[in-house]
């Protein structure tokens, strides 16, 4: 397996790994295509959209014809409809060990290893990588079917340091294994666990966002920004999610508000900082996290995925917007704002 940068969006898998070959490799005799082989036009737009109700619980019932997409305001025909549960991905754990994660870093430290866990069962048509990211970003551990790899390494990770986001997602988009299929089979998730704030990146959120966006990277967020405290960086995940189709999860954000003994108290971890005192602090974190955790797996298993072929090629647009709708009330329908049709 070859590593390299991610391929746009409308590029078939076959095609990609017939350019990206040496000349040398395209002189043997042609090549009857393997068994089940998934055939993808060029110009064919994938689009994972995911349906919940008035109460957040996933609507997973729903046919081919209950959903309608709209290109730049042109509706288009679906060619491909998939319901199925427990689909093939590749998701890349982007965890934060930056300084400002200390206060919980056991909590979410445990988070991530039930995350990795829950995602990566140990079949081979779920693989993982994990990038961790404080000054500099890092890849830990490599596209693998192992989850006990990259458990390993973030049993390991103590936090220090500034926080490199951007340039994670940028790492994650260009300087791992790839397998094949992606990424139409198996699709490609990022789950970033961290606050969203960036101050060491050589990228902007401009940059990562289009990147994210040309190679149908979906991004989830389980935020570790703690009940009371603000973070610029919910604004980075809330867009890099909302743009590509996810969700951010907040299992601290209020959580403990009305829990005895959770106090605020002059600390030398800072000007305030949040204390336990008595009470169910300790089993309210559980139970956020272990939520937050359940919605985000969940979801990445439970997406119906569309595909099809623009009924414009080429309209002079470098990006073009996608809307999904389904044609039911009261619910609320989360998938890619767009996709860039051309490499840049």
């Amino acid at each position: 397996m070859l590593r390299r940068t991610f391929l746009p969006v409308l590029t078939s898998p076959l095609l990609a790994q017939e350019a990206a070959a040496p000349a040398a490799r395209q002189e043997k005799p042609p090549q009857a295509p393997e068994p089940g082989a998934i055939k993808v036009s060029v110009n064919e737009v994938i689009v994972p959209v995911t349906v919940t109700d008035d109460q957040d619980r996933f609507v997973s019932n729903l046919e081919q014809k209950d959903f309608r997409i709209l290109e730049e305001g042109r509706e288009q025909k679906i060619i491909y409809f998939n319901r199925e549960r427990s689909q093939p991905v590749v998701v890349g754990f982007l965890l934060d060990i930056s300084n400002t994660n200390r206060t919980h870093w056991k909590v979410f430290q445990e988070a991530a290893i039930d995350l990795v866990n829950t995602l990566l069962p140990g079949d081979r048509k779920y693989s993982g990588y994990l990038i961790s990211y404080s000054t500099d970003a890092e890849l830990q551990a490599n596209t693998n079917h192992d989850p006990e790899k990259i458990m390993e390494k973030i049993r390991k990770m103590k936090p220090g340091g500034g926080a490199a986001l951007f340039d994670a997602i940028y790492m994650a988009c260009t300087s791992r294994d790839l397998v094949k299929g992606e990424p139409i089979e198996p699709r490609r998730v990022i789950v970033v666990i961290g606050d969203g704030h960036d101050t060491a990146s050589k990228k902007s959120l401009d940059e990562v966002l289009e990147l994210a966006q040309r190679n149908l990277v979906t991004v989830y967020g389980v935020s570790t920004m703690a009940f009371g405290f603000h973070a610029e960086g919910t604004k980075n995940l809330t867009r890099l999610a909302e743009a590509t189709g996810g969700r951010v999860e907040y299992p601290l954000n209020s959580l403990y508000k009305d829990v005895s003994g959770y106090l605020s108290t002059p600390s030398d971890e800072g000007n305030y900082a949040y204390k336990v005192g008595t009470g169910g602090y300790a089993a309210e974190i559980s139970k956020g996290i272990f939520q937050s955790i359940a919605k985000v797996a969940g979801e990445i298993t439970t997406q119906y995925i569309l595909r099809y072929i623009p009924d414009t090629q080429d309209s002079g647009k470098v990006f073009r917007n996608i809307e999904v709708r389904v044609n039911l009330p009261n619910v609320k329908v989360r998938a890619r704002t767009g996709y860039y049709p051309y490499n840049p």
